[in-house]
């Protein structure tokens, strides 16, 4: 079914691309990195350069949203396009990306690209053999067996979950000190972590795995990069660093900026600085190999910080709520792109936008539909017009559904409930983006058609 599916895709178009003019595109990550945990949405204190050069320099998206307010379901709408309901994948550690769901590494490979996923993967488990991560190789959980490299990956460098910011193979001694984080003092810990990083059936690295977990993910990136920017292939490739999830450890040199601060905000502001880094040196490689300009990079958090305002060092600013919640703060995330061939000059976009989008905008690049019996309806859309100024708005309203949470979120108005819609709040995001002032009594003509709006929505998903 899906070579067919992969023929159709190949017949639907009007215009092929040459080689030259197909852009590279890197899809890159942060896990639980908050809307405010970056230097250019306002931290006092975290050093971002290499974020803030980016935002500086590309397209920034004040109000981009990760399509689940937990990681499993947002990095599978990354590739898909899709809300993550419709295929399986509820919450964290739950369901796997179906085989018969068409992604963006399967359409792409179709179009003449080298695929490879770098970092952390959480749509299914990577092994049925041995113990690993938090599903891998138990009872009952080989139905979950879905690695990336049986997705349309070529090159992998993969864990199936979480893993300590650096020394990632190693368990680091720590006592928790707060509720949802590990207070790290790295002191050569030699027992493992138990979570494998995974490049084929049955096969891990070991070599070059300690330090930043951020560099050594870099490390598998820069090679691939080269490689094929080196015999002019276009590359497509995922980078989910697991800064800053926690356990959050950082070593010296990133820690040295925050000696005044305590010992976990040292940790955790120093992890997300040696991922900043990280980014700043990706983008140094692509230039010095000549395919800065034709690569379409992007960069968002999988979902809001962990934590309370009281038990964790991230922030989402002024937005309220965080991992785990449908308010804003929960799925409203930090959200970048450069591609200078096509956008030359910096942009700021208030429109919103999502991690569904990536696929639907990847198709209109390409000026590809999908099949016209639609097995594979989409939730997002093309974002290049919002970009290119042809429209000022998204027009349509994006919806979140997330256990008992459901919200219906557009241009201005956010209808949401935490009770499986059996009362409702509304939101004005123009007037009121903490969402402090429920206007739901006062607009009733608006909560009645967008409740009916919101529920056909719920009732396509099944």
């Amino acid at each position: 079914m899906r070579s067919l599916l992969f023929s159709l895709l190949l017949c639907l178009t009007t215009t092929l691309l040459s080689a030259a003019d197909k852009p590279n595109i890197i899809l890159m990550m942060a896990d639980d990195l908050g809307w405010g945990d970056v230097g250019y949405n306002g931290h006092d204190r975290l050093l971002t350069p290499h974020l803030d050069r980016m935002a500086a320099e590309g397209i920034r998206f004040n109000r981009f949203y990760a399509a689940a307010p937990v990681c499993s379901p947002t990095r599978g709408s990354c590739i898909t396009g899709r809300h993550p309901y419709r295929y399986g994948i509820y919450f964290a550690n739950t369901g796997h990306l179906p085989a018969e769901e068409m992604n963006l590494a399967e359409f792409l490979k179709t179009q003449g690209y080298a695929t490879g996923h770098f970092g952390k993967w959480h749509l299914g488990t990577l092994t049925k053999e041995v113990i690993d991560a938090n599903r891998g190789g138990r009872d009952k959980q080989e139905e979950h067996y879905a690695p990336p490299w049986d997705r349309g990956f070529d090159v992998c460098f993969s864990t199936e979950s979480k893993v300590p910011t650096y020394d990632p193979l190693l368990k680091p001694e720590g006592r928790a000190k707060q509720k949802f984080f590990n207070l790290i003092q790295p002191n050569e810990p030699t027992e493992p972590y138990n979570t494998r990083y995974w490049t084929g059936p049955g096969e891990t690295a070991t070599d070059n795995m300690r330090g930043d977990d951020s560099r050594v993910i870099m490390d598998r990136v820069i090679p691939f990069v080269k490689e094929h920017a080196r015999n002019e292939k276009p590359f497509f490739a995922v980078v989910w660093f697991h800064a800053p999830h926690w356990p959050v450890v950082a070593g010296p040199k990133h820690k040295e900026p925050y000696q005044d601060l305590d010992d976990f905000h040292q940790n955790y502001y120093g992890c997300i600085t040696a991922l900043d880094e990280q980014v700043g040196r990706l983008r140094a490689v692509l230039q010095a190999a000549g395919v800065a300009d034709n690569t379409l990079l992007t960069f968002c958090s999988d979902n809001g910080p962990e934590g309370s305002a009281k038990t964790g060092c991230g922030t989402a600013k002024h937005l309220r709520g965080r991992k785990r919640d449908l308010y804003e703060g929960g799925v409203r995330v930090p959200g970048l792109m450069v591609w200078p061939d096509r956008f030359p000059e910096p942009k700021v976009i208030d429109a919103p936008c999502s991690t569904e989008d990536y696929f639907p905008t990847v198709l209109a690049i390409f000026e590809k539909t999908l099949p016209k019996e639609k097995r594979m309806p989409f939730d997002g859309v093309n974002f290049l017009p919002i970009i290119d100024g042809k429209q000022t708005e998204r027009g349509s309203y994006m919806g979140f559904r997330s256990r008992k949470q459901l919200a219906w979120t557009g241009d201005r108005y956010k209808l949401f409930s935490d009770n499986d819609g059996k009362t409702w709040e509304l939101y004005d995001l123009r007037e009121d983006e903490s969402e402090s002032n429920n206007i739901a009594k006062n607009k009733p003509d608006l909560v009645e058609q967008l409740t009916k709006d919101l529920n056909t929505w719920v009732e396509s998903l099944e």
